[in-house]
């Protein structure tokens, strides 16, 4: 049996709760799964928790039959002869006015303090170029369907961002389903579209040496591919990054890794799914997002 109690914690950890526990009570849950998930809910549970506190009663095979694990700032779960005890910290003893940094320790925690600020800031004046890209097609046979829109985002090295924004002309009448679902017609397109070889040179002057980055980029790199080929225009040689595989490696529990699904669970809206540009930029917030916690490193 595992007891998890929750407080003022983010809404969308405790619906994700609910996926391995029943909630039988306002920030009360109950469940029963074996060791591993067990560990592995409660990683996700410190990771996300964000300013609230959460508890964990578990059976064991202890004298007591349990053990805890908690979270709270102001108790710590101590072993006394193999009984778990909850022990309340004196923290409330210390004034709120009191002025720390006279011991060595102290100093030497400012100095790391320091050190890990500016070792930050190098890290981000040494940031590569990213480019995130986005096309939208007739279809999903390269060989067969063509591209009909491409959306790019790009951050540059001081951090400002660049967007680039094209319709492309197609021989092909654009299918009924792809129009409802991209909003793209056949005059959009012969209006305001220009050739696929146009576009490609703008994009790659555009991409230039960034890392190229996408959700699901294997799709988009296989159409790329083959309209530069079709273009007798060269291939691009740039990094490449599957945001895709990022995320599953870094979240295990997810319902799907659709893109919308994944956009959710990391709280970036998307205001018009679908749209090359707009999936471009969503999928760059990702990006960030995801570099904030350490992968992907460059």
């Amino acid at each position: 049996m595992i007891v998890v109690t929750l407080t003022k914690v983010p809404q969308s950890l405790r619906g994700d709760l609910t996926k391995w526990y029943q909630e039988v009570q306002t920030g009360v849950y109950v469940g029963n799964v074996s060791a591993r998930i067990r560990d592995l809910v409660w990683q996700r549970v410190e990771k996300n928790i964000g300013n609230g506190e959460a508890t964990m009663v578990y059976s064991t095979n202890t004298e007591l039959g349990y053990q805890i694990k908690t979270t709270r700032r102001n108790y710590e779960v101590v072993d006394y002869d193999g009984i778990p005890l909850v022990m309340r910290l004196n923290v409330d003893a210390v004034p709120q006015t009191t002025k720390y940094g006279f011991s060595n320790a102290s100093k030497f925690h400012r100095a790391r303090m320091m050190a890990h600020k500016q070792n930050k800031s190098q890290a981000k004046a040494s940031q590569p170029e990213i480019t995130v890209l986005d096309l939208e097609t007739t279809g999903l046979k390269a060989n067969r369907d063509q591209i009909i829109a491409i959306g790019a985002v790009k951050r540059l090295r001081n951090g400002s961002y660049e967007k680039f924004d094209e319709l492309i002309k197609s021989d092909q009448k654009v299918p009924k389903s792809i129009t409802e679902l991209t909003g793209i017609t056949d005059k959009m397109l012969e209006d305001k579209g220009i050739p696929l070889d146009s576009a490609l040179v703008k994009l790659k002057d555009f991409i230039k040496s960034s890392i190229l980055m996408g959700y699901n980029f294997h799709f988009d790199e296989t159409f790329l591919s083959s309209g530069l080929i079709a273009c007798n225009l060269p291939e691009l040689n740039n990094k490449t990054v599957d945001l895709m595989a990022v995320v599953k490696k870094a979240e295990k529990f997810l319902d799907n890794y659709q893109l919308a699904t994944v956009l959710k669970f990391y709280n970036i809206e998307n205001l018009r799914p679908h749209n090359a540009l707009s999936d471009a930029q969503a999928t760059m917030e990702l990006a960030n997002k995801l570099m904030e916690k350490g992968s992907p490193k460059f």
